[in-house]
């Protein structure tokens, strides 16, 4: 017998608002049974988990997602992600074209926005 990954945890200060981002970014729903104030949301399709926790984050991430936009720029997905509160946290985009974003999400939990698969094709 093996395992499997059922979900990834986040643990946050805001269960339900962090989710609500990240349901933005990747354009999926929260759980239907999720609801503000809660201690637990879920974003199912992707299997991300936001548990409320005391402690707040004090260091950097040890784990954190790369994400590729799917039908824009990585410019362009960086500018959307800018607008819906996540803070540019180091930017390693290169003249070339190459490169990535180094973002934090509103409670900041870095992840990384690389170019989309048409730019790499190109």
């Amino acid at each position: 017998m093996t395992s499997a990954i059922r979900h990834t945890t986040i643990d946050c200060a805001d269960a339900y608002a962090l989710a609500g981002f990240w349901s933005e970014v990747l354009g999926l729903p929260l759980h239907e049974d999720d609801r503000p104030g809660d201690e637990e949301a879920l974003i199912e399709a992707a299997g991300l988990l936001f548990v409320t926790v005391p402690e707040p984050k004090t260091a950097k991430n040890r784990i954190h997602f790369d994400i590729q936009p799917q039908d824009r720029t990585r410019d362009e997905e960086v500018e959307r992600l800018l607008g819906l509160g996540a803070k540019l946290s180091d930017d390693r985009r290169k003249p070339d074209g190459t490169g990535w974003a180094v973002l934090a999400d509103p409670e900041g939990n870095e992840f990384c926005v690389e170019r989309s698969a048409a730019e790499r094709g190109a």
